[in-house]
């Protein structure tokens, strides 16, 4: 019974009354009552133990379930509403069933994001604050030792602006990074496609951070440069941008007289570019928040290196952009990989 509709229901409930009706009268027709009439009053018993049942089940019952999808303001698919316009009166009980427990999951579900954007909500705004709150009690100080008499002192009030200048400029990257990630999630800033050769930029990325590579003494290369050009749709200038971030942030967490490699994995129709290094490498339960905003593995070290803690966030949002995927894996005190791909030209 907890698998059948309500007309199927209703239609089981008059036959079983027809059925016992029946019987009583096939005891009146062997006692000699008419075989004809007998008939005639089982089909008219049926119609109407059909209706009264319907409308028994109608009133009593299936009123009290149409109210239901207004308490959970839902609206049945439009297949439903005209099913219920073309058979008024019957409403599929499994149906009803199905579509409140659909709205209790999506509710259980609309409670756990609201609960996780509101601990990223937090995480935000606290990350924000703490790296700015740095920059700015730096700027403090040193304007206020120039205000009591250091500006006339030269051997520091040069010193001093030029320090306040640089924690101007790292308030400045941190907003710049923010506006960015911003219009990347909104997709105001959509990516200029064109095609180029990866190849050849990974190339310009390396000479360029050759001089980083050189003061921490580590070896950045390819890790097997292809002998030909390999062809990609995408945005050049954001791609640039995500292999310096990748390459730098491999330098900065490498071990002395340790590497960074560029590879890359010629598919159908995606090119895999690999950065891997075999530096201090990530624990194991933060690889899953690796692309979050402001987040650090080593905080103490990343406060060195400088940086805004976003550049990661950043890279994943641009790869995202391009409908592509970027991954990384890691193991600590050995080194980590980031894969991504592009989207090969045709």
């Amino acid at each position: 019974m907890n698998k059948l509709s309500s007309r199927q229901v209703v239609v089981f409930l008059a036959l079983i009354l027809t059925v016992i009706v029946g019987l009583g009268w096939y005891y009146l027709l062997i006692t000699g009552f008419s075989f004809l009439f007998m008939i005639v009053g089982l089909v008219l018993f049926f119609i109407i133990a059909f209706y009264i049942i319907q409308y028994a089940i109608h009133k009593f019952i299936l009123e009290k379930i149409r109210p239901i999808y207004k308490i959970i303001d839902f609206v049945p698919q439009k297949e439903k509403e005209v099913k219920l316009k073309l058979t008024p009166g019957f409403v599929e009980l499994a149906d009803v069933e199905q579509d409140v427990e659909n709205w209790a999951q999506n509710q259980l579900q609309e409670i756990e994001r609201l609960r996780e954007l509101e601990r990223y909500r937090k995480d935000f705004v606290g990350n924000v604050s703490h790296e700015l709150k740095t920059p700015i009690f730096n700027i403090q100080g040193y304007i206020l030792t120039l205000l009591e008499g250091g500006l006339e002192d030269p051997s520091i009030n040069k010193l001093y602006l030029t320090r306040t200048e640089k924690s101007i400029d790292r308030m400045i990257s941190i907003v710049e990074d923010l506006e960015s990630i911003n219009k990347l999630e909104t997709g105001e800033l959509k990516p200029q496609f064109s095609i180029f050769d990866i190849v050849k930029i990974v190339e310009d990325v390396i000479e360029m951070e050759q001089r980083l590579a050189k003061e921490r003494k580590i070896w950045l290369t390819f890790t097997d440069k292809p002998d030909k050009p390999l062809m990609v749709k995408a945005d050049k200038k954001r791609i640039i941008e995500v292999l310096t971030n990748l390459v730098v942030n491999g330098l900065k967490y490498g071990k002395k007289n340790g590497f960074v490699k560029v590879g890359f994995y010629d598919f159908d129709d995606k090119i895999m570019i690999e950065v891997t290094d075999n530096g201090i490498g990530i624990d194991k339960k933060d690889l899953s928040r690796v692309f979050e905003r402001f987040f650090r593995v080593d905080k103490s070290r990343s406060r060195e290196q400088g940086g805004t803690g976003l550049g990661l966030s950043i890279v994943k949002h641009i790869i995202e952009a391009h409908n592509q995927t970027i991954n990384v894996q890691s193991v600590l005190n050995e080194g980590t990989t980031f894969t991504f791909t592009l989207e090969k030209a045709k």
